[in-house]
């Protein structure tokens, strides 16, 4: 759960109460599912959010392990 609240403070910087307008959300959905995710609005947006959230947690535990191993190397 932290780890998801993190990578959304991150990613949604700028857009946090309105994620489905940020263009790097808007970019990561629609590379993850395609055409499914085209033309995000606030319905659609949690909709997806809710039908992937089990992928979707496993991309932010990468996210996560990534963002710890490159702040082992610098």
């Amino acid at each position: 759960m932290w780890k998801t609240l993190r990578y959304y403070w991150i990613a949604a910087r700028g857009y946090r109460l309105q994620p489905w307008n940020s263009p790097y959300l808007q970019w990561r959905f629609e590379t993850f599912l395609g055409q499914e995710a085209a033309h995000l609005d606030a319905k659609k947006f949690l909709h997806l959010s809710w039908k992937y959230r089990d992928k979707l947690a496993s991309f932010v535990d990468w996210a996560a392990t990534r963002r710890r191993l490159m702040r082992r190397r610098a």
